[in-house]
């Protein structure tokens, strides 16, 4: 194990850290740019796919609205709790412990620990639930959120193993959150539906002459 402020990191996790951020500092110029933007622009990506799979199941049943509806949830969750295990963790960044350069314009400041990354984190709740609303957009969705995950190492603010548990807290969340939401909404839209049809019935038997 390797020393790293109030924890301690896993050796092979420091090292391929340091390979990673060594090949990402003499990789090319256009590598450098396209992966430095992919660390933020997958989470807007993957968030569209989310929307595009919620409003696929928009037009279905109380099982599929409830599904669209609470859809963006389970990321949520999956973002507070990530928060709530970096304070219990206090695993400083890479980018102050290792010393090495880095293709990120800054390290995040003091406090803003490393485990898990929100950024992982996010992905996999985005991308797991993408792919429980739509198998198709799924599949576009969880190769995305490696590649976001994997940017975080590239440009040098995460160790490897705060992005691999920070996907599957991520992907765990979403897969546990995402039905146990939809049920009770699912539940609601049923008897919402249920009482507007009755509705329907006096109202027109209060218009006839």
């Amino acid at each position: 194990m390797a020393d790293n402020g109030s924890t301690d990191v896993p050796e092979i996790s420091a090292e391929w850290y340091r390979d990673v951020v060594d090949a990402a500092a003499s990789s090319p110029e256009p590598v450098q740019w396209f992966v430095g933007h992919a660390t933020e622009g997958v989470i807007l990506l993957l968030g569209a796919l989310l929307l595009l799979a919620a409003l696929s199941r928009r037009s279905g049943g109380p099982h599929d609205r409830a599904l669209a509806l609470v859809a963006p949830v389970p990321a949520l969750l999956a973002y507070a709790g990530s928060e709530w295990f970096k304070t219990v963790v206090d695993e400083e960044r890479p980018c102050r412990t290792v010393g090495r350069a880095i293709i990120a314009g800054a390290c995040p400041p003091p406090g803003d620990w490393s485990f898990p990354s929100n950024h992982a984190t996010v992905a996999g709740a985005l991308a797991v639930t993408t792919l429980l609303l739509s198998r198709r957009l799924g599949l576009v969705a969880l190769p995305l959120a490696a590649l976001g995950a994997f940017s975080r190492v590239f440009v040098g603010v995460h160790y490897p193993h705060d992005v691999i548990v920070g996907v599957l807290f991520g992907a765990l969340v979403a897969v546990v959150a995402t039905p146990l939401l939809a049920r009770p909404a699912a539940e609601a839209l049923r008897r919402r539906t249920t009482r507007a049809d009755r509705a329907v019935p006096k109202l027109a038997s209060r218009s006839r002459p």
